[in-house]
């Protein structure tokens, strides 16, 4: 098959005094037939590159499936008189939500399981579907959840009666897909955020259970178009929290869901830069807030009088405060500090941090536990040990673990290693990465090498576990995590050095990364790849007009690469939401930055590596003509013949296939194609 070739049609940008050429600006429009056909050709073609690779792909698939667990089981979390949890069983596509009622932990097993929600029945038509919030009434009788079928954003709410297993005729349209339903204490309401036109959270509404969508009441609108709109219930559930926020300032409201017809208290009004959380506790609300404080302070006022506030704890620049988790008598802080997640119990004043017997880990709380809990249940994982959940007496501080996440197949921890090391960056800053490979990888000198990374929105990239990844570390592959600044890993200052003004400092902290590891030995340029999904595809997508000699093949996953005129174009989901991430392009200043780390804006007539390029068509958050833009120019104008595909998922968005067993077969074509560029034999 002929390389697929995009026409040209003329078109510029002109800003500032400068012009942009933008010959494939023509791809932007979704209703072209010329486009989905162009689209099309790029499948036809990437078939067809990926028919040689089809005994790798079914490999790689098969030796994935084959670690699957024969069940996964949650550990049950205490909610009232139920303990409640999902399954997932080897031959299923998606889980399974259940609960058992007993009065403690001990007598579960022999209590009979009530099916709640079964994902896998309402897949049965076929096609996308994605389940995300579920939230149970105060009576545990009622049900309400969110579900999609197209990979947009717009979800619609679903209430189920479980005594009955019916569901009720309210069905509420164009919810957000997150944080964005929550019941009143009486559950005779719920509370729910819409999105706008763009698919952007911006009114909260009151819903009577029973009663026609359209007497619906308006309680809030967000009018400001760089904010966001979302709810969520305190811990100990007497509230419902309100966010306005962007990604520097934030604006709180308090709901009392045990007078759901009350109106909204303000907490704090919005000041730029300052960013703030509240939880109840006591008598008292929480504010863990910057300001004043780079990596946020924990105070207390009266419920009364938000004003009223003293510190709960002395302010330390080290100890970077990420969320409070308030139980009867016991405050739990996450957050971060020497690079890692980190848990700290609060009790009678004192601040201990919680232990592990790990260099490298994540651990992190579980959400939606009773307030009143006795036993609070933790996760813990590293890139060797899989996650563990422990029960912490907050009574003793004990830790007990309650189960292990079960790995099919062989699998001996020791038989690997995981290692973190530090590269130099261009200005001398320290740049950390996570290193995990099997111990015998290295023996006969550098090795097959996957750099990975993030580093945006303060999002941080932490070691997990992941059995998937067994059958390709098992090939003597060596997997690496550079934790780039923009993220959070190291602090909040982490994140400001790595966005704005200084956003170039996470592409070349990602080249420091890739020079340190060949020049430690660990591989080489004709044995690595680049990957980054998103606002990391962006990172990867930089990193290959900055740096091409470094890498092999360069794998950019729904890649955000047209950013100077997406940032300029507000009738794009997420536009306005974006400025305070990378700037407003209107701004002379901003728009020659952003112009001069684009990925599409900088691609030039020089070799590059290969690339494994995806998409999907419903992407609310990267368009699919970004990628596919980047691809035509890619290929008008690079002058090497390393191969060049470019996946569209027709049917879904921003997150690829649903359904697990999807999942691991498109993971399993990207690592056939990685592998077969990097050299690896797959048999």
């Amino acid at each position: 098959m002929n390389l697929p070739v995009a026409k040209r049609i003329p078109y510029s940008h002109e800003l500032h005094g400068d012009r942009r050429e933008d010959d494939f600006y023509w791809l932007k429009e979704r209703t072209n037939q010329e486009v989905i056909h162009y689209l099309e050709e790029e499948n036809r073609y990437y078939a067809e590159i990926m028919e040689s690779l089809k005994k790798q792909t079914e490999q790689i698939y098969q030796s994935m499936v084959d670690r699957v667990p024969d069940s996964e089981i949650k550990v049950p979390v205490q909610h009232g008189p139920f303990f409640y949890y999902s399954r997932l069983d080897k031959d299923n596509q998606y889980p399974i939500y259940a609960r058992k009622k007993a009065v403690s932990r001990d007598l579960l097993s022999t209590v009979e399981e009530e099916v709640i929600l079964d994902l896998n029945q309402l897949a049965v038509e076929g096609g996308y579907l994605s389940v995300t919030e579920q939230r149970i009434s105060s009576n545990h009788n009622l049900l309400v959840y969110l579900e999609n079928r197209d990979g947009s954003d717009r979800y619609t709410a679903y209430i189920k009666n479980l005594e009955t297993g019916e569901l009720l005729n309210d069905r509420i349209p164009n919810v957000y897909l997150y944080s964005s339903i929550e019941w009143s204490s009486c559950g005779g309401y719920i509370f729910y955020i819409t999105v706008d036109e763009f698919q952007r959270p911006f009114q909260l509404w009151r819903h009577r259970v029973g009663s026609e969508i359209g007497d619906d009441e308006l309680l809030y609108e967000e009018k400001d178009v760089t904010f966001t709109l979302f709810i969520a219930k305190t811990q100990s559930e007497s509230f419902i929290i309100v966010y306005s926020k962007s990604s520097t300032t934030t604006e709180i409201r308090l709901l009392n869901a045990e007078l759901p017809l009350s109106p909204l208290r303000l907490v704090d009004e919005r000041r730029i830069g300052i960013e703030y959380d509240v939880e109840h506790w006591e008598n008292d609300l929480l504010i863990l807030t910057n300001e004043e404080a780079l990596n946020f302070q924990l105070l207390r006022c009266p419920i009364s009088d938000f004003h009223a506030r003293e510190n709960v704890l002395p302010y330390d620049e080290k100890r970077f405060l990420q969320g409070v988790y308030p139980f009867q008598n016991t405050l739990l802080l996450l957050g971060r500090e020497n690079g890692l997640t980190q848990i700290w119990v609060l009790r009678d004043g004192e601040v201990v941090q919680l232990e592990w017997n790990e260099p490298i880990y994540t651990v992190g709380i579980l959400d939606q536990q009773s307030y009143d809990a006795k036993e609070v249940l933790i996760q813990f994982e590293s890139l060797i040990t899989p996650k563990t959940t422990y029960g912490l007496n907050l009574q003793t501080g004990e830790k007990q673990s309650l189960q292990v996440a079960p790995v099919s197949g062989d699998y001996y921890p020791p038989n690997y290693r995981q290692e973190q090391l530090w590269a130099i960056a261009e200005d001398g800053v320290k740049i950390p990465m996570t290193v995990l490979y099997r111990e015998d990888a290295l023996q006969s000198g550098p090795a097959p090498l996957i750099l990975s990374g993030y580093g945006s929105y303060g999002y941080s990239s932490d070691p997990y576990f992941s059995s998937y990844r067994l059958p390709i570390l098992d090939k003597g592959v060596v997997m690496v995590t550079v934790q780039v600044r923009g993220g959070s890993e190291m602090g909040r200052n982490w994140y400001e050095n790595g966005k704005m003004q200084h956003k170039r400092n996470s592409f070349t902290d990602f080249i420091a990364a890739a020079n340190h590891l060949i020049q430690q030995a660990y591989t080489t340029p004709s044995k690595m790849a680049a990957r980054g999904g998103s606002a990391g595809g962006l990172l990867v997508g930089a990193v290959a007009n900055m740096a091409p000699e470094l890498f092999q093949v360069i794998v950019p996953e729904v890649p955000f690469v047209d950013v100077l005129t997406t940032m300029l174009d507000e009738t794009i989901p997420l536009t306005t939401l974006e400025w305070d991430e990378w700037g407003n392009p209107r701004n002379q200043k901003d728009y020659f930055y952003m112009k001069s780390y684009s990925p599409y804006d900088n691609v030039e007539a020089k070799d590059y590596p290969h690339f494994y390029i995806t998409t999907g068509i419903n992407d609310p958050r990267v368009g699919y003509w970004e990628p596919a833009k980047w691809v035509a120019r890619l290929r008008s104008m690079k002058t090497d013949s390393n191969t060049l595909v470019l996946k569209t998922n027709m049917g879904a968005g921003h997150f690829g296939a649903s359904g697990r067993f999807n999942h691991l077969k498109e993971a399993a074509e990207c690592y056939a194609f990685i592998l077969d560029k990097l050299g690896v034999t797959v048999e």
